[in-house]
C-alpha cells in the first residue's frame, strides 16, 4: 500500500529536502508540500492525505492549532510531529493531547521519519526514545487508579463503534480492523471519528484509556 504523505514545514528548505528524501521512498507518495497552517487543512480535505508530517511553526496558525483541527475532521489524518523540542514535557503533552500520532525532533534520522510515517499510517505510535523515556517516568509516579470507572456514555455506542473500539484498544491497526471486520479503512476511520464525538476523547491513546477504565476491555 502506498502511503500518501502531506508535509508541512515553515521553512520552504526543509519542506522541499524532506519531500526529496520521502519520494524515493517507494511505499510513500508525497502529495504536497506548504508552510501554511489553513492550506495545509484544506489540503487535507481535497487531497486526502494517509499521514501528515508536519512542524509546529507554521504559518496563519500553528502546527498544534492545525493537528487540533484535523482531529475534528470525519476522517482524520494520521500526525506525524517533526519538530524542534525546547520544552520538552509541555511540547509532548500539547501534541499528544491535540491527537498526534508520532512525535519526532528534527535530529531523528532519515529511517526513524520513514519508520514514524509507516507506523502512523498503520496507526501506531512511535516516540522519539527521550520523549519515550519522559512518559515511563511519568506514568510511574502517577498514584493507582480504579480499575474501571462508570462512564455512561459507552451505552451510547452501537455494537459495531463497539467492536471498533476494543479491537482498537487491543493494539489493532485501522487497516487491520478494516480486514477483521471485511469493510473499508474510511469506513473504520468514520467508526473511531464518532466513537470519539460520543464519548469526548480527542485521540487514540485517550479512546484506548477510557476503554480500558469503562470495562470494555
Amino acid at each position: 500500500m502506498t502511503i500518501r504523505v502531506l508535509i508541512c514545514d515553515e521553512l520552504p528548505v526543509i519542506g522541499d529536502g524532506l519531500r526529496t528524501l520521502l519520494d524515493a521512498v517507494p511505499d510513500i507518495d508525497v502529495i504536497g508540500t506548504t508552510d501554511n497552517g489553513m492550506e495545509a487543512i484544506v489540503l487535507v480535505r481535497t487531497a486526502r492525505p494517509d499521514v501528515v508530517v508536519t512542524d509546529l511553526n507554521l504559518r496563519t496558525i500553528s502546527g498544534l492549532e492545525m493537528i487540533r483541527r484535523l482531529g475534528k475532521e470525519e476522517a482524520p489524518p494520521n500526525i506525524v510531529v517533526f519538530t524542534r523540542i525546547s520544552d520538552a514535557d509541555k511540547t509532548v503533552s500539547d501534541v499528544l493531547h491535540a491527537g498526534a500520532s508520532c512525535l519526532l525532533g528534527k535530529d531523528a534520522s532519515p529511517q526513524d521519519l520513514v519508520t514514524a510515517i509507516r507506523a502512523a499510517a498503520a496507526g501506531r505510535t512511535v516516540l522519539a526514545p527521550d520523549i519515550a523515556h519522559r512518559l515511563v517516568t511519568w506514568f510511574r509516579e502517577q498514584p493507582d487508579t480504579p480499575d474501571s470507572a462508570p462512564y455512561p456514555e459507552v451505552t451510547e455506542l452501537t455494537p459495531r463503534e463497539r467492536e471498533v473500539t476494543q479491537m482498537v484498544a487491543r493494539g489493532m491497526s485501522t487497516e487491520e480492523v478494516a480486514h477483521a471486520l471485511t469493510i473499508g479503512v474510511a469506513t473504520v476511520r468514520t467508526h473511531l471519528y464518532r466513537v470519539r464525538t460520543k464519548l469526548g476523547v480527542r485521540d487514540r491513546a485517550q479512546l484506548v484509556s477510557l476503554a480500558y477504565r469503562s470495562g470494555l476491555i
